[in-house]
């Protein structure tokens, strides 16, 4: 349903009669469909409508109450008047009369008023119906919850969880075909610098790793969450034993993956024991900015993770300078096998995997697009367009995250998130 947020982009058949379909699972709007949710959602609509009923008539009757109280002293003296006539008839003369008859017609806007209140009786008898109609959605829904211990309830969650993962693994790898508009996360630090988060954690470990600078940098902040990252608070601070090279780090199941300054060495770093675990030369990389993209800041070698797991982009002098593409093991840093894309590594802006591809940008400056793409499965290229807005012109970082699937960015001292349209051919049991 699109109130759920499902998006299908595109629908085609393809010669082999297999349907192929483009979809953008929901971000929000997971649970829309589970009773305890709607029931609550009725809840809080029946409480903002009884809300704003109490407050009308809460107005309304310190109105007519007042109109009340400022006709106390009219109604006394016209009660006095009626109780001489009553006793008095002789006295009731032409003028007396009138007198009287005048002080009535003062009276007559009251008759409204009371009015009013029979209809506000009615509307007290309505209310008194839905609360009563509340308690009983408020009972049910605490027994229902009370049926399930907190054991039991994280159970359901990890279930769900899983297929949910598990759903998206069959949606997971797909044809790049669209990138949202960005969305600016934090504006801060200097022009170049690279932030990311674990892209194999569970999706309740939201840190954000934050590393300011291209060259000689040494300091890792460690931000508890997103919202932590944003406004700058609850860190910690990781000090690198080697200072890093570029800005084409990433965080893959707790440790950090960067290049070793004026080296073509790869460093894996763990962070909880705050120890660098393995270090390895990538034999015949270019480093110090011999082959770094089009901005420079020594952005020779360029780890990445995707769905198939980690990666190393660089060049070297026996491929002229084109983009080598290498899977690695992300236990011993081994080079397991390497693509020549063709293309040359100073004409890109940045790069990314996604699903075994690779893409590349053709600028780090204002007017970029995705222009080229390299496929490892069928170590095949070709050029695409796919727009790309750069909104501060001067991109630096440029990584795929799997787990949430976006794109995290640092453009000119923004750190920028977009998220990715992936085309998906879904392939059902029996095919």
């Amino acid at each position: 349903s699109p109130d759920e947020g499902w998006q299908v982009y595109t629908s085609a058949q393809a010669p082999d009669g297999k349907c192929l379909c483009t979809a953008v699972i929901p971000v929000q709007g997971t649970c829309s469909r589970d009773l305890r949710s709607h029931q609550l959602r009725q809840l809080m609509e029946k409480v903002q409508n009884i809300s704003q009923s109490m407050e009308v008539l809460d107005l309304r009757t310190y109105r007519d109450l007042q109109y009340v109280r400022n006709t106390e002293s009219l109604m006394k003296g016209l009660d006095s008047r009626l109780k001489v006539a009553a006793e008095s008839q002789k006295s009731l003369n032409a003028k007396s009369f009138q007198e009287l008859k005048e002080k009535m017609t003062e009276l007559l806007p009251l008759t409204p008023v009371l009015d009013q209140y029979k209809s506000d009786t009615r509307l007290i008898v309505h209310l008194k119906e839905e609360v009563r109609n509340l308690s009983g959605i408020l009972l049910a829904i605490q027994e229902e919850m009370g049926a399930y211990d907190y054991e039991e309830l994280q159970q359901r969650v990890l279930t769900l969880e899983a297929r949910l993962h598990a759903c998206m693994q069959k949606l997971g790898c797909g044809k790049l075909t669209g990138v949202s508009n960005p969305i600016t996360i934090r504006a801060s630090g200097s022009r170049f610098g690279s932030w990311m988060t674990d892209t194999m954690t569970p999706s309740a470990d939201s840190r954000v790793w934050y590393m300011d600078g291209y060259y000689k940098g040494r300091r890792v902040l460690e931000f508890r969450t997103l919202n932590d990252f944003v406004t700058g608070q609850n860190f910690v601070q990781h000090l690198l034993p080697h200072p890093w090279a570029g800005t084409g780090h990433v965080v893959f199941n707790g440790s950090l993956y960067y290049n070793k300054y004026q080296s073509n060495i790869a460093v894996k770093y763990h962070f909880r024991s705050r120890s660098v675990l393995v270090q390895r030369s990538l034999a015949g990389a270019g480093y110090n900015n011999t082959f770094p993209y089009s901005w420079g800041g020594f952005s020779d070698i360029d780890f990445m993770v995707d769905e198939n797991g980690l990666w190393a982009v660089y060049t070297t002098n026996q491929n002229a300078g084109n983009i080598v593409v290498s899977r690695v093991d992300p236990q011993t840093l081994e080079v397991l096998r390497s693509w020549d894309t063709g293309y040359p590594k100073r004409s890109a802006g940045e790069s990314f995997m996604i699903c075994g591809t690779l893409y590349v940008t053709n600028s780090h400056l204002a007017g970029a697009k995705i222009y080229f793409a390299y496929y490892t499965n069928t170590s095949s290229y070709e050029y695409t367009d796919i727009p790309f807005h750069n909104q501060y012109s001067h991109i630096s970082m440029l990584d795929y995250n799997p787990r949430e699937r976006v794109l995290y960015t640092w453009n000119n001292g923004h750190q920028v998130i977009y998220n990715v349209t992936l085309f998906h051919v879904i392939k059902t049991s029996g095919e």
